[in-house]
């Protein structure tokens, strides 16, 4: 099975250490970030479980809930929390799914061989309240996420939903956004009263209220 953008996400019920979810459920009207761990008690892993306690309010503001994976066990996972807590400087507020058996990871296509046949890779997956896949990232073991760059497609992501738009390279939320070459003029002066700025016909920025 390959997922792909656009894809519904592959729904499951799976133990963590918030209690069993079944996934679908779990997410209700939020939008979900989803992502993996190679292992419990790992360096990479306790720095990114412990930015995402971190970015809580952030995530929270973009109505967004965050759900984190690890082939190991919830009792391990629960062990693991407190590391994370301890050297983080956080308090780890969101689920791990527990997946010793690999069938989320594999479900989800996270183990890479080449990586390792047992730990899945850093994989990133931003799935929208309809339970649409919108976004996919991965990471090898060795190389942290970069949250910046999360959040920031998060905000591309509904800012391009909530007002039928494109953002442009290295875009960040109140800049200038792409009006897309299938809107015609008529067309934008009906939804950008504003106006634009017109480098090419088919490269038109606005700016939102």
């Amino acid at each position: 099975m390959t997922l792909h953008l656009g894809d519904t996400a592959p729904d499951f019920e799976i133990e963590t250490t918030e209690g069993t979810i079944k996934f679908h459920d779990w997410i209700a009207d939020s939008w979900c970030f989803f992502f993996s761990h190679p292992a419990d008690f790992t360096p990479v892993c306790t720095t990114e479980m412990g930015r995402t306690a971190q970015l809580a309010d952030e995530f929270e503001a973009r109505n967004t809930k965050r759900l984190g994976l690890s082939t190991d066990t919830v009792g391990e996972h629960v062990k693991w929390i407190e590391d994370v807590n301890d050297t983080q400087h956080t308090s780890l507020d969101f689920p791990i799914v527990a997946d010793a058996d690999l069938r989320i990871a594999k479900l989800y296509e996270m183990i890479h061989p080449e990586e390792s046949d047992t730990a899945a890779v850093r994989s990133v997956f931003i799935i929208d309240p309809d339970k649409k896949i919108r976004l996919t990232m991965t990471y090898p073991m060795a190389v942290g996420r970069n949250f910046d760059e999360i959040l920031r497609a998060i905000d591309a992501l509904q800012v391009g939903d909530a007002n039928s738009v494109a953002t442009p390279a290295d875009w960040t939320k109140g800049e200038n956004v792409i009006i897309p070459p299938t809107v015609s003029n008529e067309e934008a002066q009906k939804r950008f009263p504003q106006g634009w700025d017109e480098q090419r016909p088919y490269l038109r920025l606005t700016h939102l209220s």
